[in-house]
C-alpha cells in the first residue's frame, strides 16, 4: 500500500440526505446489517436523492457516523446510505457535515477485500505518515455502481482530517 492513490480538499459545511440505521461495526467481509437499508432504498427514493445531490461526492454515498468507538469491532455507529447535499432535508434523514478538509482515497480492485486492505492501510501506515489527525467526523464510502463483481472495482474513501 505505499502508493497510495489520494486527493486532499476542502469541503464548506454539506449533508447526507437519505436513510439511516444503527449497526455494529464490522472490521471483515461483507456486513450484512447494511442488507436492510439497501433493501429499503427504492428506485422512486434513490431518483429523488440523487436531484438533490449538488455537491461531491456524486451519486448514492455509503456514510458511517456517531461512533461508539472505531478502533473496537463490535461497536455502534450509525450507518447513512443517501447524497451529499448543501441542502438540508426534511424529507429525508439527515446528517449535517460540519466544513473540513478531506483525505479522499481510491480503492481499485476486487470486492470487499480491496476495499478493506485500503481502510486498514489508511489507518495503520498513511495516517502516522501523513502529519494529519482525524478531525472526528463521519467516514464517507463512495462506489462506482452496484455491481461489485467487476475485478477493478472502483471505490472512494473519504476521511475528514486536520
Amino acid at each position: 500500500m505505499n502508493n497510495m492513490e489520494y486527493r486532499i480538499i476542502h469541503k464548506e459545511k454539506f449533508f447526507i440526505a437519505g436513510i439511516s440505521k444503527r449497526i455494529t461495526l464490522q472490521f471483515k467481509g461483507e456486513n450484512h446489517q447494511l442488507d436492510s437499508l439497501y433493501q429499503a432504498m427504492t428506485e422512486e427514493m434513490k431518483q429523488k436523492l440523487l436531484q438533490i445531490n449538488n455537491t461531491e461526492p456524486s451519486g448514492i454515498v455509503n456514510v458511517s457516523a456517531e461512533f461508539s468507538d472505531r478502533t473496537k469491532e463490535g461497536s455502534e455507529l450509525t450507518q447513512y446510505l443517501g447524497v451529499a447535499t448543501t441542502e438540508s432535508s426534511s424529507s429525508f434523514d439527515t446528517l449535517a457535515i460540519p466544513e473540513s478538509d478531506w483525505a479522499v482515497f481510491t480503492a481499485c480492485g476486487a470486492f470487499p477485500e480491496t476495499l478493506q486492505n485500503t481502510w486498514a492501510a489508511i489507518y495503520a501506515e498513511w495516517l502516522p505518515r501523513s502529519g494529519y489527525t482525524l478531525a472526528g467526523g463521519p467516514e464517507i464510502l463512495w462506489n462506482e455502481s452496484e455491481d461489485t463483481t467487476k475485478e477493478n472495482y472502483k471505490s472512494e474513501i473519504w476521511i475528514p482530517i486536520k
